[in-house]
């Protein structure tokens, strides 16, 4: 494999399969809710495994901003830090806008943190931030008593957030998300009251498990599987949370696991990774396709982990129903991916929310898979992907910015018979900087 200059990337064919094992960066939700929470924390809050890309050093930068101090202390890859929680009341006004840059969930969490907060401050970020809806959250905040104004009527950044005394209540997302979920559970934190958080169905429980960590009471009520309640008493005193360490990101992982699937001859263990059940959906999925998947889970301080181990399999189509695209929204364009080689037809719905993350990735997954040579039909909320478990020739893709795009594009040019160009690989940096560098110590010669 060679990475050609100027931010496009050739990844070749794997003749040999991809053989190995490796340890993925940091998981990306939870490096930034350690640096969130560790900022309201009463006391010092020391983060191992934090991972350091661009959209969480945009995490460090905004918290800063807050007057919170952040001590990036001296190791390889600079994964570990302190975090000087200063509890909520010691956070500071911010002289400046907060830019988060590209990162959607610093500007979704943050917000619940400084809802409650006597000051005022300013969010805004790139220009695939400024297209993302922000009226999901910013609604339910002036609900419960903060003051809130942005662009179009409050539904775009930039927005302005004056914290006040917040009024516990009951709130409905129409759609699953783990974001807006967090935003709410943050602020009614400070409320007066217990918050009732209605939900169509599960979504990623890392805010909980942290908070709770922290001493706070939080649970959910209804279906593991469906709709449920999440109830937030308010907190008496600051979280008081002990070390965390992150585990390493199943979202980066996919791309490892479902190259090993598809690569004739490979076998890739991944270690130290997230085994969260609200975010291991993909694995569930690929297993109902035949994968030769094997987990073997361990226990962390914060967070389940452990090894998965993938090898090559040729899959069969499935269906994804509705219910389960919360479990894995990160993952379904390398699922996708994975789809266009099974036997068969697969098919996933409910899926609308991905036509608003860094691209529109439905509409951006069908047009890549179709520069491959895959049939699609493209749905409002999902696809229809007609398999071929045939190699695709050699093609150059568009990633359109987007990070994950760009690597199921380079793991598109594994399973190839003559390689794919991607037209801009350093978007990759946003969730994992060593990448091109992981690929090629499993490449089998």
């Amino acid at each position: 494999m060679n990475c050609v200059q100027e931010g496009q990337g050739y990844f070749g064919p794997a003749p040999n399969g991809l053989v190995g094992t490796v340890r993925v960066p940091g998981d990306k939700s939870i490096s930034h809710r350690s640096v969130l929470l560790g900022a309201v924390n009463s006391g010092p809050v020391t983060v191992d495994g934090f991972l350091r890309s661009a959209d969480t050093l945009a995490t460090i930068r905004a918290i800063r901003a807050l007057g919170v101090d952040i001590e990036e202390l001296d190791s390889c890859d600079g994964s570990k830090l302190i975090v000087y929680g200063r509890g909520w009341d010691g956070l500071e006004e911010p002289v400046d806008v907060i830019d988060v840059a590209n990162a959607g969930t610093l500007i979704r969490l943050l917000p619940g943190i400084l809802a409650s907060c006597p000051f005022f401050a300013v969010l805004n970020g790139d220009a695939s931030i400024r297209r993302r809806p922000m009226a999901r959250i910013l609604q339910p905040l002036a609900q419960m008593g903060a003051t809130v104004s942005g662009r179009q009527g409050g539904r775009l950044p930039p927005f302005t957030i004056q914290g006040g005394r917040l009024r516990a209540g009951r709130h409905q997302i129409e759609v699953a998300s783990a974001q807006v979920k967090s935003c709410l559970i943050l602020a009614a934190l400070r409320a007066d009251g217990q918050t009732l958080i209605d939900e169509p169905g599960p979504s990623r429980d890392h805010t909980e498990t942290m908070v709770c960590y922290g001493g706070a009471q939080v649970r959910r009520e209804g279906d593991p599987l469906g709709p449920g309640t999440t109830i937030v008493t308010p907190l008496s005193r600051d979280l008081d949370m002990g070390p965390v360490t992150v585990p390493g990101d199943i979202s980066s992982a996919a791309f490892l696991l479902v190259a090993a699937l598809i690569v004739p001859g490979s076998r890739v263990t991944v270690e130290g990774v997230g085994l969260n059940p609200t975010r291991t959906g993909l694995l569930d999925v690929l297993q109902e396709m035949g994968a030769d998947l094997t987990v073997m889970a361990v226990s962390g301080e914060v967070e389940p982990m452990g090894a998965v181990t993938a090898a090559y399999t040729p899959l069969h189509g499935c269906d994804i129903a509705a219910e389960k695209v919360p479990l894995l929204i990160d993952e379904l364009p390398i699922w996708a991916l994975a789809a266009a080689c099974a036997e068969g037809t697969s098919r996933v719905r409910g899926a609308a929310e991905l036509r608003l993350k860094e691209s529109d990735r439905l509409a951006a997954t069908a047009q890549l898979l179709r520069t491959l040579g895959i049939e699609v039909h493209e749905h409002q909320d999902g696809l229809d992907i007609i398999g071929n478990p045939q190699r695709w020739k050699g093609t150059s893709v568009a990633s359109h910015g987007d990070h994950r795009l760009a690597m199921v594009g380079a793991v598109a040019g594994l399973a190839s018979r003559t390689g794919v160009t991607v037209d801009d690989i350093e978007c990759i940096g946003i969730s994992y900087p060593d990448f091109a560098a992981t690929i090629e110590q499993l490449i089998h010669r």
